[in-house]
């Protein structure tokens, strides 16, 4: 069984989820991708405790997932803007959120639909092979150990 910690585990997945593995931390990630970057906004969107935000805030900045930017000084305000690590967890975002409309289906329909802003047309979160170019199909994907 594992514990609250992965720090045994020889594995990336186990490694990313120490920085992004907790119940709040994607649903913050999916909003401040979505643009709600102070602390007030991802409060009222997440209807979270205030020193669960300023925790998983705090972890997310110190992971270098987000950066703490002052945009006023008196009192002292803080956004949390994503940083290029922060971004690549929108494919984590869509990818979760696709999954959930598939298989655990709201009865009014997925309630958000992901967007490539340049032309509007709906993104669809897939793995795609480098070397002949094709999606690869549930089923279809194998991996190898790195290991000697």
């Amino acid at each position: 069984m594992l514990g609250r910690r992965y720090d045994d585990q020889v594995c990336s997945a186990a490694r990313a989820l120490e920085v992004v593995g907790e119940r709040w931390t994607l649903l913050i990630m999916r909003d401040v991708l979505l643009g709600v970057v102070r602390f007030d906004g991802l409060l009222a969107s997440l209807g979270i405790a205030r020193n669960v935000l300023s925790d998983r805030l705090s972890g997310l900045v110190e992971h270098g997932v987000l950066e703490r930017v002052a945009y006023r000084q008196h009192p002292p305000r803080y956004e949390y803007r994503p940083t290029a690590a922060g971004r690549e967890l929108a494919v984590v975002v869509v990818a979760l959120m696709q999954w959930g409309d598939r298989n655990v289906p709201s009865p009014d329909g997925p309630p958000r639909t992901a967007l490539h802003t340049p032309c509007e047309g709906e993104l669809v979160a897939c793995l795609m092979c480098p070397d002949c170019g094709e999606p690869a199909r549930p089923g279809e994907v194998a991996t190898r150990s790195n290991r000697a």
